[in-house]
């Protein structure tokens, strides 16, 4: 009977403990579970930061690029049918640039801004000397203004000038002289279509007037009795009374 109570006993206490110590187990086993999820969890988030951060960091160089390429081509203007300024060292060049939806915009460089006043130039001062070539032979005539009935020296710069610049030419040589609108010229710089002065009798800055024509050659209306005609400036007579140049055909001055 004693060992029968003594087995019951041990087996109450043996149920007794197992009893106890499974809550505690089962207790143990939820906490290294939330562990375990709080660790994978922190896991997660660390990786989504990183991506994150990644992503970020691809598109803030991505903007860098964008700036930095928008900062060199701060001269330029894309849009449709644009025209475009570029300062460079010394002139300024013309770009044309077309964008079309879709697709890359397309630029085509013209010329220099400076080339092309200076061919509008060149062409002006060939038309003045064509009309003037047209001349030579025909006699000198005081007042005239026209080839049907001849000129007088300022006459005949009048005729030639008169419908290529967008100032009025004055009608006697010494007003051309101190032309506003003509700018002065050193001797050794002359171009075709400069005016080349001249003191012949002494009255006033300057009473005669020819165009320079290249070579060291002027072309003017001398006087009574002769013939519009081709001189040369280094002649004794002219290199005397020789007393300056003007240009008037420049890129500002030419209609």
């Amino acid at each position: 009977m004693a060992r029968i109570n003594k087995i019951s006993i041990t087996l109450c206490a043996l149920l007794f403990t197992s009893l106890a110590f499974t809550p505690a187990a089962n207790a143990s086993q939820q906490a290294r579970q939330s562990a375990v999820q709080k660790t994978h969890l922190a896991k997660t988030t660390e990786r989504k930061k990183k991506t994150a951060s990644k992503t970020e960091k691809k598109k803030t160089t991505a903007k860098t690029k964008r700036t930095s390429s928008s900062k060199a081509k701060v001269t330029r203007i894309t849009p449709s049918s644009s025209r475009k300024v570029q300062k460079t060292a010394a002139n300024l060049v013309t770009e044309k640039c077309t964008t079309r939806k879709g697709h890359k915009a397309k630029c085509v460089k013209g010329m220099k801004i400076a080339e092309v006043h200076k061919v509008r130039v060149q062409k002006a001062q060939k038309t003045a000397l064509n009309k003037l070539m047209g001349q030579i032979g025909k006699p000198y005539r005081w007042g005239g203004t026209s080839p049907r009935t001849g000129f007088d020296c300022s006459g005949l710069v009048y005729y030639a000038y008169k419908d290529l610049v967008k100032f009025r030419i004055p009608r006697t040589a010494n007003e051309m002289y101190h032309l506003r609108d003509a700018s002065p010229v050193n001797r050794g710089e002359l171009e075709n279509g400069d005016l080349v002065f001249f003191r012949t009798q002494g009255r006033g800055t300057a009473d005669h007037v020819g165009v320079y024509v290249g070579n060291g050659k002027f072309i003017q209306s001398p006087r009574s009795g002769q013939d519009i005609q081709i001189t040369s400036l280094s002649e004794d007579y002219w290199v005397r009374h020789y007393v300056g140049a003007r240009r008037v055909m420049t890129p500002q001055t030419i209609r």
